[in-house]
């Protein structure tokens, strides 16, 4: 027998000595979830569902190659026109994942030559993204404009092209990028400006075209995204304009080599696409909700993070008692992870609110909560 992997074991040791272990939880549909993207409630509408089937039914269950190889599908394109549409740009790219999305267009759009300026805290698809690129990779402190400045002002004239990347919606902590200082500060330095919308688009904006169309900004920002979230499908995409979309499609290996979109997923992120336009109550809705939860958890005196968005994060300290607050929760039906290093700096309950949660699944959460922190006190 090989010895070769013996190192496993004592890896996850040492994972579990430092209460970073996890695994996957299976989840009862009757759990009162606060842990989910589904920020519309768009994932169990049955428009969607309807839209996936048909779509199932008219073109099979998989898109079965490439689609620079095998083609793709008229709805694939519809989905990239909308996509646009409400982004406000020329044209977009519609890739299997997020996360493919941002690797393959941040591997594509900088090189060994060039130069990555990433917030400390941007999620892992754009710190492995910049990796891939092979550029050189400087992380400026989180949202911190001045950092970001001097780091400009050290390292831009040392490179050939400069790439500035931050997430919108800061998915851990719910706070949102300085994204109007940014594109100054990219003006100035002529620098590139990608921002992940993953948990901005649909959410922010009066058409949920996220933060970027929100704050109205004339830059030629690289917007990715997800299906996944606010859209309740499953994919990624890239907005902007139509020579970039065309120089992806020739460079960005993670959608070059990869099996394009099923027909299921695709029919449903348009189907939502189409109901976002349509029904703005959805988004009243869940800031309606964001209000409720943060005035309760006032009156409860339980205190979050600084948050803008639909993603509060109840900040604990200690390791141990965060997870058994969000155990004990669970016994009490209700799904809050907690959100443990190396995550996050430090150890929080994290909530995701939806539109469809209602007042009084918010106060039961809330009740809950605060007998468990006084009881672990």
């Amino acid at each position: 027998m090989s010895n070769s992997y013996d190192w496993i074991n004592k890896a996850i040791a040492t994972i579990e000595k430092a209460n970073w272990y996890r695994t996957p939880q299976i989840v009862d549909p009757s759990m009162l979830m606060f842990a989910s993207n589904n920020y519309l409630g768009l994932a169990q509408d049955q428009r969607l569902i309807d839209a996936a089937i048909a779509a199932t039914q008219k073109y099979g269950t998989g898109a079965t190659g490439s689609r620079l190889v095998s083609g793709h599908l008229e709805i694939h394109d519809q989905l990239e026109q909308s996509i646009a549409k409400l982004k406000g740009t020329e044209s977009a790219l519609v890739f299997s994942s997020g996360y493919l999305a941002n690797l393959g267009t941040i591997s594509a759009l900088v090189g060994a030559r060039d130069l990555i300026l990433s917030d400390a805290y941007n999620h892992s698809c754009l710190k492995q993204g910049a990796i891939l690129s092979g550029a050189k990779v400087i992380e400026y402190s989180h949202n911190s404009h001045e950092d970001l400045s001097q780091k400009l002002k050290a390292n831009r004239n040392k490179h050939r092209r400069c790439l500035i990347t931050t997430d919108t919606v800061f998915s851990m902590d719910g706070d949102i990028c300085p994204l109007k200082a940014i594109v100054d500060l990219a003006e100035q330095y002529d620098c590139m400006v990608l921002v992940d919308e993953a948990h901005g688009t649909g959410v922010f904006g009066d058409r949920g075209g996220g933060v970027v169309s929100s704050l109205n900004i004339n830059y030629p920002i690289v917007q990715v995204g997800t299906l996944s979230k606010a859209l309740g499908s499953l994919g990624g995409f890239v907005a902007g304009s139509t020579k970039l979309i065309t120089f992806l499609k020739n460079r960005a290996s993670t959608w070059i080599y990869t099996t394009g979109l099923s027909p299921a997923d695709t029919a449903a992120a348009l189907k939502a696409l189409e109901i976002l336009q349509t029904e703005p109550q959805l988004r009243q809705n869940l800031w309606h909700n964001v209000k409720l939860l943060k005035n309760i958890l006032l009156e409860a005196d339980i205190a979050i993070l600084p948050s803008s968005s639909q993603i509060l994060a109840i900040k604990i300290g200690d390791i141990k008692k965060t997870l058994a607050i969000s155990k004990y929760l669970k016994t009490q039906n209700i799904f809050a992870p907690a959100i443990r290093p190396p995550t996050v700096p430090s150890p929080r309950i994290r909530l995701t609110l939806m539109s469809t949660h209602t007042p009084d699944q918010i106060q039961t959460l809330v009740t809950n909560l605060k007998t468990a922190i006084h009881q672990l006190d």
